[in-house]
C-alpha cells in the first residue's frame, strides 16, 4: 500500500472520529444552551416582574408608587453601566467559573431582596441583582456562540435570548400572580428558586473543559459605534426603550386606575401582553425576512405609539371601566413593540457586519437598558406630578421620536448609497 493511500486512510479515520465526537457532543451542547437559557429566563423574570408588583411594594414599604418605580431605574441603570465594564474586567476568568459564580450570586441577591427590611435595603439588593445579571447575560451569549458551529450561531443566540422572551410571556405574569397571593417577597424567593435550578442544570450540562471566547473588550464595543450609521440605530433602540418603559414600569397602577381590576388580576393582563410579545417577536422576524427591516419598522413603531396614546385616551375617557378598550391596545402594544425588535437587531448587524454581530448586539442591550432606566425615571416623574393615565401619552411621544429617528437613519443610509439591510 502506497504512502499516499495510507495518508488518505488516516485522514478518513480522523474524519470519522471527528464526526463521532461531534455527534456525541451535540446533545450535551444543546443541553448547555437550554441551561444557559434557563438562567436568562430567571434574570428576565426578575428584571421585568418588578413593574407588576409596584403597588404591593409601595404599600408594604410605605413609599409612593413613584418611589417604588425608582427600583426599576436603579436596576436598569446599574445593569447598563456595569455590564460592559464587568465583562471586560473578568475576561481572563474561565467562562464556566464566571457563569456559575454570577448565577450563584444572583440567587443570593434575590434572597437578600426577599428579606429586605426597608426601601433602601431593597434598593441595595436591586443593585446587587443588576451587577450579577449584567455579568451573567453577556457571558452566556458569548459562550453560546462558541458551543456550536458558526453556521448555527444565530440559532444558539436565539435559544439563550429566548429565555428573556419566555420570561416576559410567562415569568412576569406568574410573578404578578404569586405576588398577589403571597406578597412581593415571595416573587423574589421564586426567582431565587428558578435561578438555583438553572445553576444545578448548568453544573450538570456545561462541560467542565469548555473554554469559549471572552466577551468583547470595552475598546471593541466602542469601535462598533464608529461604523457609519451605527449610532443612529443604537439611539433608536434607546428612545424606543424610554417610551416602552415609561409605560411598562407603571402598567400595574395604570391598569388598576383605568379598569378597576385588582392587583392580582393585573397578572392576567400581563399574560396577554406577554403572549402578544411572543407573537410580535415571531411575526417581526418573519416580516423582516419577507419585507425587510425598513418596512417593518415603518409599521411597528407608529402602531406602538398609537397603542400607547390609546391607553391614555381610554383611561381619561372611560376610567374606571376602560378594560374593554384597554385589552386590544395591550395586544397591539405587545405585537408592535416586540415586532420592532428582530428587525432592529437585523438592521444593526447589517450596518456593522456579521463579524461584529455579537459585539453589536451586546452594545445594543446596553443602550436598551439605558433607555429602560430613563423611561422608568420619566414614568416616576409623571406619576408624581400627573395622573398615572398620562404615562401612555408620554410613552407615545418617545416612540414617535424613535420612529422619526429610525426613518432618518434609513434615509441617510440611502443617500450614502448603501442599504443597511440586504434587499428583501
Amino acid at each position: 500500500m502506497s504512502d499516499r493511500t495510507l495518508a488518505k486512510a488516516r485522514d478518513d479515520i480522523r474524519g470519522v472520529d471527528a464526526a463521532i465526537v461531534a455527534l456525541n457532543e451535540r446533545p450535551s451542547r444543546t443541553g448547555a444552551l437550554y441551561a444557559l437559557a434557563l438562567g436568562t429566563f430567571a434574570v428576565g423574570t426578575e428584571g421585568f416582574m418588578i413593574a407588576a408588583i409596584l403597588p404591593t411594594i409601595s404599600q408594604s414599604l410605605a413609599v409612593t408608587v413613584s418611589a417604588a418605580g425608582l427600583l426599576v431605574t436603579i436596576f436598569a441603570l446599574v445593569y447598563a453601566v456595569s455590564s460592559p465594564i464587568l465583562t471586560a474586567l473578568t475576561a481572563s476568568v474561565g467562562r464556566r467559573q464566571l457563569l456559575m459564580g454570577s448565577l450563584a450570586a444572583f440567587v443570593l441577591a434575590n434572597l437578600v431582596a426577599a428579606i429586605a427590611p426597608g426601601y433602601w435595603a431593597l434598593a441595595a439588593a436591586r443593585v446587587l441583582l443588576a451587577l450579577t445579571a449584567g455579568l451573567y447575560v453577556p457571558n452566556a451569549n458569548a459562550l453560546a456562540g462558541t458551543l456550536v458551529p458558526a453556521s448555527h450561531r444565530g440559532r444558539a443566540l436565539a435559544i439563550v435570548n429566548g429565555g428573556i422572551t419566555v420570561a416576559v410571556a410567562i415569568g412576569v405574569p406568574l410573578g404578578a400572580l404569586v405576588g398577589g397571593h403571597l406578597g412581593w417577597r415571595a416573587t423574589f424567593v421564586g426567582v431565587a428558586a428558578i435561578s438555583a435550578i438553572a445553576w444545578l442544570v448548568l453544573a450538570v450540562k456545561l462541560p467542565r473543559d469548555i473554554a469559549g471566547s471572552p466577551p468583547a473588550t470595552l475598546r471593541a464595543r466602542l469601535s462598533v459605534v464608529a461604523h457609519p450609521g451605527a449610532m443612529i440605530v443604537l439611539m433608536t433602540t434607546t428612545i424606543w426603550a424610554i417610551g416602552a418603559y415609561t409605560v411598562y414600569t407603571y402598567i400595574s397602577p395604570f391598569l388598576i386606575a383605568a379598569t378597576g381590576i385588582s392587583a392580582m388580576e393585573v397578572g392576567f393582563v400581563l399574560t396577554l401582553l406577554g403572549a402578544s410579545a411572543v407573537g410580535g417577536v415571531t411575526l417581526g422576524g418573519i416580516a423582516n425576512d419577507r419585507f425587510g427591516a425598513r418596512k417593518v419598522q415603518a409599521l411597528t413603531l407608529p402602531l406602538m405609539a398609537l397603542a400607547f396614546a390609546g391607553l391614555t385616551v381610554a383611561a381619561v375617557a372611560l376610567a374606571p371601566h376602560a378594560l374593554v378598550a384597554v385589552l386590544p391596545l395591550v395586544v397591539l402594544w405587545g405585537l408592535s413593540a416586540w415586532g420592532f425588535f428582530p428587525p432592529q437587531q437585523n438592521r444593526l448587524i447589517a450596518v456593522v457586519g456579521v463579524a461584529n454581530a455579537p459585539v453589536a448586539l451586546s452594545l445594543n442591550a446596553s443602550f436598551m437598558y439605558v433607555g429602560f432606566a430613563l423611561g422608568a425615571l420619566l414614568g416616576s416623574i409623571i406619576v408624581a406630578v400627573f395622573p398615572v393615565s398620562w404615562i401612555g401619552a408620554a410613552g407615545a411621544a418617545f416612540v414617535t421620536i424613535a420612529a422619526i429617528l429610525s426613518a432618518a437613519g434609513w434615509r441617510r443610509a440611502g443617500n450614502a448609497g448603501h442599504s443597511p439591510s440586504p434587499p428583501s
